[in-house]
């Protein structure tokens, strides 16, 4: 959660940080009589740098590493330009502050606290290095800027605390504590970009608690709640740190996996389908969970609907060949009428049904030739 609550506030703020990189740049070249037009080449390094990051933060496990990094390293750019022009005497020496801004959206109160620390050393550092005398007899130099930048971090950390807790509200399951269908629309959106630039794939694996309406029924809605929780929690535990995991409602999941191929999200799935089925869930309960795979192909954008009806299609394909197992999407070459749906269907049921038009009987032959069960 942490993470893409990480990457999604990065991604909000790369247009206003343009912006504001704009805004600085302006000022530098109306100071340029007095301080130098040099000034602008720091902003620039600045500016590839975030670039660099950006383009880095979801692809790597860790990507408070990057963001954090190019957050240093704009502080270094700012106090190298204020020793260059000067100094404690010079009004940039405020800018300490600009991107302290920005610490409370990305990092947790660690890296808040780490982020203060190293502005202040850094600050610290500028005003003795180049003026030493002139802060001894003249204190205000460093204590105004100092003061600046714990109030902007606490100011800033208070808001953004209680915007993430209003939007968590909006984007988190709040049984299972997975992302919910809200979170799910933005980050496909951002993985469908992301699959433009680098060329990898996205898998989608699609899952369904085997028998989940017998639970409900024999032990009730408690024992159901429980068996979900744990089961999301054990799919968390399972997937890697980049991974995507999602309620899509009910007793069905969703996970995406960057750069995963479709026999990479096929090996996950089965992972997870037997960690699953060697616990116990719920309070004593024993459960299964059927899964259908798909994904894009190298160097081709990912389009979302089409990868997860190909997974979703799979799935009912799981089910329907007798549950707790994996299969993985497959082209309909010789699309046909799907069965009728009789009345005692659940809604399930004839959503699947209907979503059969598009596999056509010669991918359902050569699913089964090609797919035995994984069990």
């Amino acid at each position: 959660m942490d993470r893409e609550r990480m990457i999604d506030m990065d991604s909000r703020l790369q247009p206003v940080r343009r912006k504001a990189f704009v805004v600085l740049g302006a000022a530098l070249v109306g100071c340029g009589p007095w301080l130098g037009y040099w000034t602008v080449l720091p902003l620039l390094a600045a500016v590839a740098i975030f670039g660099v990051a950006d383009a880095r933060t979801a692809s790597v496990a860790r990507p408070e590493y990057a963001m954090f990094a190019a957050w240093a390293a704009s502080e270094i750019i700012i106090a190298a330009s204020i020793a260059l022009t000067g100094g404690p005497k010079h009004a940039t020496l405020g800018w300490f502050a600009i991107p302290i801004v920005t610490l409370s959206a990305r990092f947790s109160t660690r890296g808040i606290v780490l982020g203060v620390v190293t502005a202040l050393a850094l600050l610290v550092a500028v005003v003795f290095a180049t003026d030493a005398s002139g802060v001894v007899q003249n204190p205000p130099l460093v204590i105004g800027p100092a003061a600046l930048i714990i109030s902007v971090a606490m100011l800033s950390t208070a808001l953004m605390h209680s915007d993430v807790e209003h939007r968590s509200e909006a984007v988190i399951d709040q049984l299972t504590g997975m992302l919910n269908r809200h979170a799910l629309a933005g980050r496909t959106s951002e993985l469908a970009q992301q699959s433009e630039v680098s060329g990898q794939p996205i898998g989608v694996i699609v899952a369904d608690v085997d028998h989940f309406k017998e639970i409900n029924d024999s032990y009730g809605h408690k024992v159901g709640d429980a068996v979900l929780t744990d089961v999301a929690y054990l799919m968390r535990k399972q997937l890697r740190a980049f991974d995507l995991a999602y309620r899509l409602g009910g007793e069905e999941f969703l996970v995406l996996l960057p750069g995963a191929d479709i026999h990479q999200a096929a090996k996950m799935a089965e992972q997870l389908r037997l960690r699953i089925a060697a616990k116990t869930v719920g309070g004593g309960q024993h459960v299964t969970i059927s899964f259908g795979v798909s994904a894009s192909t190298h160097g081709a954008r990912f389009d979302y609907a089409t990868v997860f009806a190909g997974a979703d299609r799979a799935l009912y394909e799981a089910k329907r060949e007798g549950r707790n197992r994996v299969r993985l999407a497959t082209p309909s070459p010789h699309p046909v009428q799907p069965d009728t749906p009789s009345a005692s269907s659940t809604p399930r049921e004839k959503w699947n049904l209907q979503a059969r038009e598009a596999l056509g009987a010669h991918a359902t032959q050569q699913l089964a030739a090609d797919q035995p069960k994984l069990a």
